[in-house]
């Protein structure tokens, strides 16, 4: 491959798709804190943007090193991201359905985050194999795009669930439970099937 206006369109549509799991994870947390400020909203899209952007460059290095590893890894993929996204949707649901939704939402803490980050990019681990053609620097090129469109999708998925958070106020926790439930199935089932 190489630099050409087809690279950075195919770099910016990667981005997009690897970016939706991280987008609807930002509506939920803009669900869970409807009164979330802009640094903590910019600290939730960066670190997606930079799992998002990290996870490519670490499978592109797999190639070029320990494919075999790798290919036995991939399997566990799906697995990871739903008991990882379970897991934070699990608690959000019980924590709505309990009624422990204070007036002030908690802040997201940094292991949630982590957690989260590492949920919504880990498929993005086979990306590259994608990218794996590219030289060390096209492919951290590729990397940083996609970091810059996750970056921005997260932040309007964060900002879009601060709208509907405010206005769902006690439901909040339970759909955001649900959505992130509901985006570990889809990566489970897109994996697994």
């Amino acid at each position: 491959m190489e630099w050409s206006f087809v690279f950075f369109l195919n770099s910016v549509l990667l981005g997009v798709g690897l970016a939706m799991d991280a987008f609807s994870v930002s509506m939920a947390n803009g669900l869970h804190d409807p009164k979330m400020n802009k640094g903590t909203m910019c600290k939730i899209a960066g670190t997606f943007g930079i799992f998002q952007a990290a996870m490519p460059m670490i499978g592109w290095v797999c190639v070029h090193t320990i494919v075999e590893l790798f290919s036995s890894f991939e399997t566990l993929i799906p697995w990871i991201a739903l008991a990882l996204l379970s897991y934070i949707g699990g608690k959000m649901l019980m924590d709505g359905i309990h009624g422990e939704e204070a007036e002030e939402a908690a802040e997201l803490s940094a292991g949630a985050l982590f957690m989260q980050g590492v949920a919504t990019s880990i498929d993005a681990l086979s990306v590259g194999f994608t990218i794996s053609e590219y030289g060390w620097l096209m492919a951290l090129t590729a990397a940083i795009i996609i970091a810059v469109v996750t970056f921005i999708l997260c932040m309007a998925g964060l900002r879009i669930g601060k709208k509907f958070g405010t206005q769902l106020s006690g439901k909040a926790n339970i759909l955001g439970g649900v959505i992130l439930i509901g985006i570990g199935l889809e990566i489970f089932i897109t994996g697994v099937f």
